[in-house]
């Protein structure tokens, strides 16, 4: 249950609220001090009904981030306004990992070139073999800081642990919480406590509700600039990496308020087939789209096969543009 407490009640009088219904405490800029009830209670407590001003009954704890609630949350990126209604689906592009400033650099000029806003490289990276490439770490946090001020774009990257998370949160525009992290409670509230944008990806042994209910974690936080990020989840399929939720999308667009993002790169895991998974994800009418490119995918020290090289990559940018255009979408 979400409760809208009166105007008239304070911080203080909020926290002994919550302690007497095991309710969290929302305080929001410029709107009424909320608290937010398991899911299980269904009829307000008497205790509330003197100081409540409006209160919303849910069916899970899928709660702040259910439509039933709020029919959209909108995500600013720059000046870019992500939303279901808001017509603009986001590109994202750029190497797995940081790997060398000419590396970087190569992949800014590109995105430059495109038009596209929004540069993607890992600097630290939770690998599934301890004796893959790392990241660069603080080293290639810097070097996307150093990014943004020359080409002006606007910077995501990924937090793997709580030994970073801050300086993450320091110099991204973006925070993505891989799906590795989705679990990680530590950097769900450290980012809940931020202002910046996250984009949450789906744990590929995650179901829905579970995906869900881990972006609650940061709403409940305070902050609501939170993106949904499907990448794939681990089925009986072995001849791809994972398999792209098209369906479990359609459930979110359907029944939650949190813009969208699909990513095919990681789904597909082979080049070959990422550009053809790209157009069936935009004309989803998601609102973002991350693709991974690198110069010399040959070469790339994480994630080579899955990468694009830069005229695919172009190429493949190019042909999404009327598939957004078909369904009242704008490609940013």
């Amino acid at each position: 249950m979400i409760v809208h407490l009166k105007p008239t009640i304070g911080q203080q009088q909020a926290e002994y609220l919550a302690a007497q219904t095991q309710s969290i405490v929302l305080l929001q800029e410029g709107g009424p001090v909320v608290l937010i009830t398991p899911s299980a209670l269904k009829t307000l407590p008497a205790v509330l009904e003197p100081h409540t001003e409006a209160f919303f009954s849910m069916d899970s704890d899928i709660q702040l981030a259910s439509n039933q609630y709020v029919g959209e949350r909108i995500v600013k990126v720059g000046n870019v306004l992500l939303g279901k209604d808001q017509g603009n689906t986001l590109m994202i592009g750029g190497p797995c990992s940081v790997e060398s400033w000419e590396q970087i650099s190569a992949s800014a000029q590109l995105m430059v070139s495109l038009g596209i806003t929004t540069l993607r490289a890992g600097c630290y990276k939770p690998r599934t073999s301890p004796y893959s490439f790392q990241g660069l770490g603080y080293e290639g946090l810097l070097m996307l800081a150093k990014i943004r001020e020359e080409y002006g774009l606007h910077i995501i990257t990924e937090v793997k642990d709580s030994s970073h998370v801050h300086e993450v949160i320091a110099l991204a525009d973006i925070v993505q919480i891989g799906a590795k992290a989705m679990y990680d409670h530590s950097i769900l509230r450290a980012c809940g406590k931020s202002n910046k944008p996250v984009l949450l990806k789906r744990g590929f042994g995650s179901n829905l509700q579970e995906f869900v209910q881990a972006a609650e974690f940061i709403l409940s936080g305070g902050n609501a600039q939170v993106m949904l990020c499907e990448r794939g989840i681990r089925t009986f399929e072995q001849k791809t990496r994972f398999t792209l939720d098209l369906c479990g999308v359609a459930y979110l667009r359907e029944y939650t308020n949190l813009p969208i993002v699909l990513d095919p790169s990681h789904a597909m895991g082979y080049r070959y087939g990422v550009s053809s998974l790209a157009r069936a994800c935009v004309a989803m009418g998601v609102e973002g789209l991350l693709v991974e490119t690198h110069p010399n995918p040959q070469v790339a020290m994480s994630d080579a096969s899955q990468q694009l090289n830069h005229p695919q990559f172009t190429e493949m940018f190019h042909s999404l543009k009327p598939i957004a255009a078909a369904v009242g979408r704008t490609l940013v």
